[in-house]
């Protein structure tokens, strides 16, 4: 019977690359989504930073469930050549950490430009990078947030429907919230071209709450994914609480957070219990 596995971006957690190793153990977690390493992003990493991280992850049992990549999350004015080179040592780490997925985004517009009239550019830059994976025997996988192409549940329907099932989807309910799109909507929209989940709860007013406390539908939306998964799939908690300072002028809303943590180790594993407790009951 397929399974739904949890992974994380530990991160959240903690700086140092083996405080998030260790939480993950601690809390039994298996899989970890890496996004930077010692505060260093994963497209960064140079060969023997990366096979440092892989040792250190095979110590510690934890595996790659996908790369928490910033591919795609440029503005369609900046350099593709240079974006394809860091695409291509993203793919090399990729391999070496063992996973077959890559998170990537749908660009921002340039100066002057609206992002939905400039879809043939986004279609051929995501291509672009969608064949140098491919060379890789990776699978990309969009994210849906704030201001890129594929910010709506349409949006991102387009862009993976273009490409024939290439490209997947990571589908991200509490972004939805965020963007003002219902979430059971777009999950039935995006169920056959999900690769994996993205877990982060949140109020429409614009505040991230600790999975299930807002209104992102997380158990209605794994519960229903479950029933007719294929196969086994992760559930990456991205819980942004307490310390992501970005998010009120990503989402350009103010709100009085209902939900705050002493530090962010509070709030990183309230969040994984939360997340642990609705996998339990489905």
């Amino acid at each position: 019977m397929s399974k739904l596995i949890l992974s994380a971006f530990a991160d959240e957690y903690a700086d140092s690359f083996i405080g998030q190793l260790e939480v993950l153990a601690e809390l039994g977690i298996g899989f970890i989504e890496p996004r930077f390493l010692d505060k260093i992003n994963v497209a960064d990493l140079s060969p023997a930073q990366a096979k440092g991280a892989k040792n250190l992850m095979n110590s510690f049992g934890i595996r790659v469930s996908s790369m928490g990549s910033p591919l795609g999350k440029i503005t369609l004015d900046e350099d593709m050549e240079a974006h394809l080179e860091k695409a291509r040592r993203v793919f090399e780490t990729a391999n070496l950490f063992e996973t077959k997925f890559v998170r990537f985004f749908s660009f921002y517009p340039g100066a002057g430009q609206e992002i939905a009239r400039e879809r043939e550019t986004v279609l051929d830059r995501v291509g672009r990078l969608m064949e140098l994976a491919e060379s890789y025997g990776l699978t990309l996988c969009h994210e849906n947030e704030a201001k890129i192409y594929g910010e709506s549940d349409d949006a991102c329907l387009d862009l993976l429907e273009a490409f024939g099932g290439r490209v997947k989807c990571v589908f991200d309910m509490g972004n939805f919230v965020l963007d003002g799109v219902e979430p059971m909507g777009a999950f039935e929209k995006l169920a056959p071209h999900i690769a994996y989940f993205h877990i982060k709860d949140a109020l429409a007013a614009g505040a991230i709450v600790p999975p299930g406390c807002g209104e992102a539908k997380i158990p209605e939306i794994l519960g229903s994914y479950k029933k007719t998964m294929k196969e086994d799939t992760f559930v990456s908690l991205e819980p942004h609480l307490e310390t992501f300072s970005g998010l009120n002028s990503l989402v350009g809303k103010s709100f009085e957070n209902p939900y705050r943590f002493e530090n962010r180790g509070i709030a990183f594993r309230t969040a994984a219990e939360n997340l642990k407790d609705i996998l339990a009951k489905l």
